[in-house]
């Protein structure tokens, strides 16, 4: 992509009204318009970016069987009621509207009882079983505060998955599994070794979940933490019984700030009875389907990195997130050497940004700052005489000329 034709558009303050530093950087760099407060539009950069966490996402969720597929984001009324998630006293995030042919309708927070009541065109024996599906898809939440940037919006990207055995040891093995996936997904995007497995309420969910937290000045939870024995505790939940459930003591823990990435809930046969989705087990009885939930926010996940990567010149994006490798810049009267050099990285299949604008060399090197794409690669005629390119990763301050040769080594590895 060349920048002079990217739909994108840099700018030196902030927004007045954004205090949110994953906002603030996101908007600034040209990857987030802000509609209102908590709606965000995705423009080009900020899409590749979210498309990126989605791809890993996608993998790790395929590797434990997980089946994509997606659902639409309006909600019938009695279905909900059936659950008693419909009343604004238990879920009261809800957005609502009624239907100009009459009745009421909600848009979609969360779609365990969708799924669930699809499921029974599906499942009607204990040999359909077990399923696994999950989908990427807008949510809607209609939050008291949105001051969180995209950390917290009221309409946002999540990956939620829903789980649906035949047995309880059914259920824990995926269940295990998916704990497993969540943290590879942590792990490739450069997150794992600040995300800690979490013990927390279940909300209007379930009793009691695991919440994927991971350590953020800017997140909106607090957790207490003991790092060797990998042990966390949502503050909400810290009782004396959980604490002997967990053999440890409070002066043993660290209360911190944490931003919730990811977390999962078990129904039991709760959910599924409550919906009506049953099946004929190995005895040919009647029973209800064992079903579990799995969430990951996608654009929250977005505003964690940005918030844990970024420097008092912008972001830093890991490599594997990143909306290019490389940003090429040409520099003085370079046009000739400079677009040879592009088409080459096109040839290579190495992602590139070319900032061929005709701006001055600090604007171009502040933008590619904001930006934060990994490996920034200059032409001009310093580097040029020096027989080579100028090379300097985002999160390095040294810069160093080398042959076009090592170039591409180092980019292909």
């Amino acid at each position: 992509m060349r920048q002079s034709r990217l739909f994108t558009k840099t700018l030196k303050e902030s927004p007045s009204d954004e205090q949110a530093l994953n906002a603030q950087l996101l908007i600034r760099a040209g990857y987030i318009h802000k509609e209102m407060a908590g709606a965000y539009m995705l423009l080009p950069l900020g899409l590749r970016v979210v498309e990126k966490i989605k791809t890993i996402v996608r993998e790790e969720m395929d590797k434990i069987g997980g089946q994509e597929f997606i659902t639409t984001s309006m909600q019938k009324k009695e279905l909900w009621e059936k659950t008693g998630r419909w009343s604004d006293d238990i879920v009261d995030v809800w957005f609502k509207s009624k239907l100009k042919a009459g009745g009421e309708i909600g848009f979609a927070w969360s779609h365990e009882e969708p799924i669930a009541n699809m499921m029974k065109n599906h499942i009607s024996s204990y040999k359909d079983l077990p399923i696994f599906v999950y989908q990427f898809q807008n949510k809607l939440r209609n939050e008291l505060r949105a001051k969180s940037g995209i950390m917290r919006g009221r309409e946002f990207i999540m990956k939620d998955m829903y789980s649906f055995t035949d047995t309880k040891e059914q259920h824990d093995t995926f269940y295990e599994s998916s704990k497993e996936a969540y943290m590879k997904v942590f792990e490739r995007l450069g997150i794992a070794n600040d995300t800690y497995i979490t013990y927390a309420a279940g909300g209007a969910f379930t009793e009691f979940s695991h919440e994927f937290q991971t350590l953020c000045n800017a997140g909106e939870d607090m957790i207490y933490l003991n790092k060797e024995k990998g042990i966390a505790i949502n503050e909400e939940i810290l009782t004396d019984d959980v604490l002997k459930e967990m053999y440890v003591t409070k002066d043993e823990l660290e209360l911190v700030p944490t931003a919730e990435v990811g977390n999962i809930f078990n129904f039991g046969r709760s959910k599924a009875e409550e919906v009506g989705l049953f099946y004929n087990n190995a005895d040919g009885k009647k029973e209800a389907v064992w079903m579990g939930s799995y969430g990951i926010g996608i654009t929250r996940l977005m505003g964690v990195l940005v918030e844990k990567f970024s420097d008092k010149d912008g972001i830093i994006w890991p490599k594997n997130v990143a909306p290019y490798s490389v940003h090429l810049i040409a520099i003085g009267d370079t046009t000739d050497k400079a677009n040879e050099l592009y088409k080459k990285l096109q040839n290579n299949n190495i992602d590139t940004l070319y900032d061929d604008r005709d701006a001055r060399p600090g604007q171009k090197f502040a933008d590619s700052d904001l930006i934060g794409i990994p490996t920034r690669v200059v032409i001009s005629s310093k580097s040029i005489e020096a027989g080579g390119v100028e090379i300097k990763e985002r999160a390095k301050k040294e810069a160093q000329i080398i042959t076009e040769e090592k170039l591409f080594t180092m980019l292909n590895k």
